[in-house]
């Protein structure tokens, strides 16, 4: 033993409170190894004495272990807590760097899922994660271009022995599907914060499916159901400000697309993940992200995608001060999104809210973008004025889409403040306030609070915004909450 090796008195505390033998330790941390695809683990009782000695284990034998504490103690009990040092993590396990293999997505978005469910506690599966942004991001996204190895080699027809070792049938991959399709509405109607833990069960159990033997055609199918439920949890994530977990399940959806084959969703997955680098303030990840997606679905995606595709691009220009490009940006948004009724399948569902009330939200989000990177210029203000108003009344019509509603009520308020309009802009900000108390969203929370701030900072003496003010601390109060 080394000498300058010391018994962890930190893991032998747990370890003894848990009532587990080493060897009972041993097995379950097995156990979990082969859940997550690491296989070459293989702990035994003389294992386990060794760390209790002071041996420091590789990972993620210490993920492993905090994971197996906390479901053991019901709270949260870190590495640290366990006194093993915070080795560094393999991109696997925290970066977007990821094997793009079927087993392995599988395998990972079934960890990350397990961990988020088990530890959802506010920030500490985030605190676990790091961000990534710039090449390290953009570069492992590109390969979402490269054509699977795997796909050389799969057999046209299942054969019929495959068929019958699949106990899924048509209707449950249906009922499947059709769930997803809820949760999506509830996602618009509800905000990310009311049924996240419900999307995230749904993905793992979807997870749970993919390692039983299915024919390709279900198969394929699961891992569309896998993407889209990993894009929803993300988007849910995002919403609430998880942005660490956001991106590691925008990532795993990606994954999960191009297994499925399904290019046109993993644009869609690339645009989430454009929105939350704007949202961070990086437009230029942002725009390498869109034109990602746009290459890689240029012969596949339907007029309302690829108008999607044209409208956040435009996002993405505006807050680089790029006018020109923005305006080219917003008019093939426009151009191709009237293409739409000409498209001869039906959409699917993931890009049925794209509709005209979005197309305006965001091409007048774009001018607005504009006006305040080139100095709260009113001329871009009153480009955006006539397309948010429009954006307004549909989404006021629309009735299901209240984030949506919320947000381009916030945008409308702010237009009016760079149109130095405080009463106007006041006026809307109330109506996006008594939307929000129904929508958990920290997004449409934090935009209102801000929209709120700019109002007091530039009109802070005027009665009306006095009273939104107060309003503001009555109706949402900043208080954490769970998610």
């Amino acid at each position: 033993m080394n000498a300058d090796k010391r018994p962890n008195e930190l893991l032998t505390s747990w370890f003894v409170r848990s009532g587990w033998s080493k060897g009972e330790l041993a097995r379950q941390v097995n156990r979990r190894a082969r859940q997550l695809g690491a296989n070459h683990i293989s702990t035994d009782t003389s294992r386990v004495r060794r760390w209790l000695d002071g041996e420091n284990p590789r990972e993620p034998i210490p993920r492993i272990l905090s994971e197996l504490f906390s479901e053991r103690f019901g709270c949260v009990v870190s590495v640290e807590d366990l006194g093993l040092r915070a080795t560094r993590q393999s991109p696997s396990a925290t970066g977007v760097d990821l094997p793009w293999t079927g087993p392995q997505t599988v395998a990972l978005l079934s960890e990350f899922s397990r961990s988020d469910l088990m530890l959802a506690r506010r920030g500490f599966l985030g605190s676990s994660l790091a961000l990534s942004a710039g090449p390290s991001l953009i570069e492992p996204m590109q390969r979402w271009l490269v054509p699977s190895p795997s796909s050389a080699h799969h057999d046209p027809e299942p054969s019929s022995s495959s068929a019958r070792r699949g106990r899924l049938s048509r209707p449950e991959l249906d009922l499947l599907e059709s769930t997803t399709v809820m949760f999506r509405q509830w996602d618009a109607q509800c905000g990310g914060g009311l049924r996240r833990k419900a999307v995230v069960g749904q993905l793992h159990e979807v997870t749970d499916l993919l390692q039983e033997p299915q024919p390709e055609a279900t198969t394929r199918k699961l891992f569309k159901v896998a993407a889209e439920l990993a894009e929803l949890a993300g988007w849910m994530s995002y919403d609430v400000g998880l942005q660490p977990t956001a991106q590691k399940y925008f990532v795993l959806a990606l994954h999960a697309a191009k297994e499925a084959g399904d290019k046109p969703l993993g644009s869609y997955v690339l645009s989430s993940m454009s929105r939350q680098m704007i949202h961070l303030g990086r437009p230029e990840d942002a725009l390498e992200l869109i034109h990602l997606a746009q290459y890689g679905s240029r012969d596949c995606a339907s007029p309302r995608t690829q108008s999607m595709l044209y409208a956040m691009e435009a996002r993405a220009y505006a807050n680089m001060g790029q006018p020109g490009k923005c305006k080219r940006a917003v008019r093939m948004a426009e151009d191709t999104f009237a293409d739409t009724d000409e498209w001869d399948e039906p959409d699917p569902d993931w890009i049925r809210f794209f509709s005209e009330a979005e197309l305006y939200g965001e091409n007048s989000h774009s001018y607005r973008d504009l006006a305040y990177v080139a100095g709260r210029s009113p001329t871009y203000a009153s480009l955006a004025e006539p397309l948010m108003r429009k954006a307004v009344e549909l989404f006021a019509d629309d009735g299901e889409h209240q984030r949506s509603y919320a947000l381009n009520l916030i945008g409308m308020a702010t237009v009016h403040l760079l149109q130095r309009e405080p009463e106007q802009s006041t006026v809307q900000a109330a109506h996006a306030m008594q939307i929000a108390k129904k929508v958990r969203s920290e997004r449409v929370n934090t935009r209102i609070r801000k929209t709120v701030d700019t109002a007091v900072r530039d009109f802070g003496d005027l009665a009306e915004v006095v009273s939104l003010t107060e309003q503001l601390a009555i109706e949402l109060p900043e208080t954490a909450e769970a998610v």
